[in-house]
């Protein structure tokens, strides 16, 4: 059983002529199911159709794989389950993960998507690595393979709000990792701060996929650790902008320039800071031409939002940042305290506010179109969305200003695509699990939520183990909250038991008939001592009487 979710958006045209010199808004006034899309997932691209990867919480049973196809048409979100292939391993929902497409050279056509790291739905980070392609695409079905690597050398620890990139210099091709947070080292958590953060450390990873190894370097000019930065790739050189420092709680005026240079030995990595850069973190870059890409949103501190969009172009080993025309934000966008989004491709994004004051359903979210580009009229455009981003399942009062809420982290890839028409999943007609018994408050210790829960008994797989209690009418409980151990579950499923929860298994011993008590003889305190007898023959008789009356 496979936890990934993954989903399809599929944005048409909406019939608007734009100039290169202006952004333009548009809400997407009616959207379905928008409570599963939260800060924090991931979008990818595959054979021309996006997916979703990361939803909150753990993928429901109508869709055991949790990976669908999605696109919106004409203001409606339609959504079809996925598949993944028999020899696809685990994945979890990751929320913000690093992630990027891997080509065997810069101009390649096929790809495939590299995630690493990220938080699961019990805020666990992962260390690992996984490789995600597409198989096999018939009749509408999407089939997904997805295999976890194994690396070895200097592996990178478990983190969250860090970037991934791919670099191609002199025909051979490596993977960059760099920045992001990871949980305090266990010797180091204390009680009141045991779930609490801190900057990785600031060393840039090469990754070599075709051997299997890792290494890390640490440069001179990587002082402290990064978060929620952008990074956009160009051969063999990575640059760095803007990005959080938990250490300092300072947003980062800094460019960074990566070069990586692969010659038959060792690689050689340099690093260069660069003026003109921008204190952001957050921020989503989209690409609108081969060399010019459009940055926007983001946070300039804790408690405001970035509204300044810049055109960051990139020529031979050279990059200019300059300031561009700001769309016309609404004043929902204005005046929200968080926003979140992702690039789209071909120059847009799609925008997010929270709006838990204003629709019924608290987790909804309003979503917004921004078209950083001219569109041909009367043409469909075809978007790709890429991002990771941050959720809000912690509590804020555990949690650093904006973490796991409000701060976000985007890579710049772009590719085109088009979407069919997918067969449309509702939610709605998701069968009602607080009715079926498995989700609910069965005590009043209980605690098992289907967002947070994960299998804890070996018999389990996507629903939590319940057992009966036998008291009056009888009543579902789960086998974890009545803390019963697996042997004694196995017994009692097992065996023609009746069994009585917690809380009414002092009844039950008051209606039970005793049991017959068998006395047992107390020894006296002092064996007693039996007397000796003599046993005479019949002649020493007669002859002791003779004698008696002689």
């Amino acid at each position: 059983m496979f936890d990934l979710c993954v989903f399809l958006f599929y944005f048409p045209s909406y019939g608007m002529a734009q100039s290169t010199d202006k952004m333009l808004l548009q809400m997407v006034s009616t959207v379905n199911n928008s409570s599963l899309l939260q800060p924090g997932f991931s979008l990818l691209n595959f054979d021309g159709h996006v997916f979703f990867f990361g939803q909150k919480g753990w993928p429901k049973r109508s869709c055991p794989t949790g990976v669908f196809l999605l696109n919106i048409k004409q203001n409606e979100l339609k959504m079809k389950p996925a598949f993944f292939s028999k020899d696809s391993c685990y994945l979890p929902p990751l929320r913000y993960p690093a992630l990027c497409t891997l080509r065997s050279d810069a101009r390649a056509d096929e790809y495939q998507y590299i995630i690493h790291g990220g938080k699961t739905p019990n805020n666990d980070l992962s260390d690992k690595i996984y490789f995600m392609s597409l198989v096999s695409k018939a009749s509408k079905k999407m089939t997904f393979q997805c295999i976890e690597k194994d690396l070895g050398g200097d592996v990178p620890e478990a983190r969250y709000g860090h970037t991934i990139n791919v670099v191609h210099s002199r025909g051979k091709s490596m993977s960059v990792l760099f920045g992001g947070r990871s949980y305090t080292p266990l010797e180091q958590r204390t009680t009141e701060k045991w779930n609490s953060v801190v900057d990785c450390l600031p060393s840039v990873f090469l990754i070599d996929f075709e051997f299997g190894c890792c290494t890390s370097y640490a440069l001179p000019e990587l002082q402290d650790g990064l978060s929620f930065h952008v990074s956009i790739a160009r051969d063999d050189t990575i640059y760095i902008l803007g990005g959080h420092s938990l250490q300092n709680n300072t947003r980062s005026p800094n460019l960074y320039k990566l070069k990586i240079d692969l010659p038959l030995g060792s690689p050689a990595v340099t690093c260069t800071i660069l003026p003109g850069g921008i204190s952001v973190s957050s921020a989503i870059v989209t690409q609108i031409s081969d060399n010019e890409f459009v940055l926007v949103g983001g946070y300039h501190s804790d408690n405001q939002k970035r509204l300044a969009c810049n055109t960051i172009v990139l020529e031979d080993s050279k990059i200019e940042i300059v300031e561009s025309v700001s769309p016309e934000w609404t004043p929902d966008i204005k005046h929200c305290r968080m926003w979140f989004g992702c690039d789209m491709g071909k120059g847009s994004v799609l925008l997010g506010i929270p709006g838990a004051n204003k629709q019924i359903m608290p987790d909804a979210n309003y979503f917004y179109i921004l078209r950083c580009k001219g569109a041909e009229e009367d043409k469909e455009e075809e978007l790709i969305t890429q991002i990771c981003s941050q959720t809000s399942s912690e509590d804020p009062g555990d949690s650093a200003p904006f973490e796991d809420s409000e701060e976000f982290c985007f890579s710049a890839e772009a590719n085109s695509f088009d979407a069919d028409d997918a067969d449309t999943y509702n939610e709605d007609d998701e069968e009602d699990e607080s009715e079926t018994g498995y989700w609910i408050t069965c005590c009043a210790s209980c605690n098992i939520d289907i967002n947070t829960w994960v299998p804890f008994y070996s018999t389990e797989l996507n629903k939590p183990a319940m057992i009966l209690c036998s008291s009056g009418a009888g009543h579902w409980v789960h086998a974890q909250c009545m803390d019963l151990s697996e042997t004694r579950l196995l017994h009692l499923s097992e065996a023609n038991i009746k069994y009585f929860c917690n809380k009414h298994i002092d009844l039950n011993k008051g209606l039970q008939t005793p049991q017959k008590v068998m006395c047992l003889k107390k020894p006296p305190m002092k064996p007693s001592r039996k007397k000796k007898t003599m046993k005479l023959s019949t002649s020493t008789k007669k002859s002791f009487l003779r004698r008696l009356f002689e």
